[in-house]
């Protein structure tokens, strides 16, 4: 992997860039854009990881409709799970972990810091075009330990993820505050839940409000990688883990989608040339 020591072998080794998902705060769909950025690289032919750090709140098992898989072990670690038969998504997450799927964590930060460092460390996905790092909202320890342990591997980036309100927008702007002090390169800025989109008028109405996760963007001076509206399809798709990519083209979500996962493809490709 680019960035490893020269030499060096590790779980890593395979992994051509690393890309992770924040969120100033919860619920405004951060695992959801994880989620559709990976199947959207997949169907671009990619073969992609997404390594859950969200310990306290690990949805991205469920999503994919994998969450009473088991993880096993081989010579070089734990053995994620995969969503298909092809092997061309792989998922880690602490929901695998738990004896019951409703198990809440109640770790204090150095517990909750070693486990992230052994997913970093232990996990044999072997070779991956991109592994998505979906993390906890804010900018806490876990964000620290998952960012230290990443660095060696020089991520490729961080998408930032909000809602159109000025609420969410002002977390937000802490979360680029956080990838300056930690030399994190801001991918861009995505704004979710931006307006509802009629499906019998297509009518768009901004449920939301509308503009904010742009407006940061321009003033940032960080690319604005597209909105995202409210899809029930989109929605449902989560709910059943279903390919929305694959089974949604006509859906308003989905060029957004798309484009956004083209933008991270093409980041990849420069930072390549």
């Amino acid at each position: 992997m680019e960035g490893a020591a020269a030499g060096e072998q590790s779980n890593l080794s395979g992994v051509r860039h690393v890309v992770l998902v924040l969120s100033g705060k919860g619920g405004v769909g951060k695992s959801t854009v994880a989620t559709q950025l990976a199947l959207a690289l997949r169907q671009a032919g990619k073969k992609v990881g997404i390594l859950d750090v969200d310990l306290c709140g690990p949805s991205i098992p469920r999503m994919f409709r994998v969450q009473d898989s088991d993880v096993h072990q081989c010579d070089s670690g734990w053995v994620p799970v995969f969503v298909d038969q092809e092997k061309s998504i792989s998922l880690m997450s602490i929901g695998f972990l738990l004896e019951k799927p409703d198990d809440a964590v109640v770790w204090r930060g150095p517990k909750k810091n070693a486990l992230i460092k052994q997913f970093v460390a232990d996990v044999a996905w072997g070779d991956l075009d991109f592994l998505i790092v979906d993390t906890p909202p804010g900018t806490s320890d876990e964000h620290i330990s998952t960012v230290e342990a990443l660095r060696p591997y020089k991520p490729l980036g961080a998408i930032l993820v909000t809602t159109p309100q000025e609420v969410a927008v002002g977390d937000v702007r802490r979360e680029l505050t956080f990838c300056k002090k930690t030399g994190l390169r801001v991918l861009g800025i995505v704004e979710n839940m931006s307006g509802f989109v009629c499906p019998h008028c297509s009518e768009c109405t901004n449920v939301f409000s509308k503009g904010g996760g742009e407006e940061l963007a321009k003033y940032a001076g960080v690319p604005f990688l597209g909105s995202v509206p409210l899809d029930p399809q989109l929605s449902q798709s989560l709910e059943e883990g279903r390919d929305f990519i694959r089974e949604f083209p006509k859906s308003s979500a989905f060029p957004a989608l798309v484009h956004i996962a083209q933008q991270v493809l093409d980041s990849a490709s420069q930072r390549s040339s």
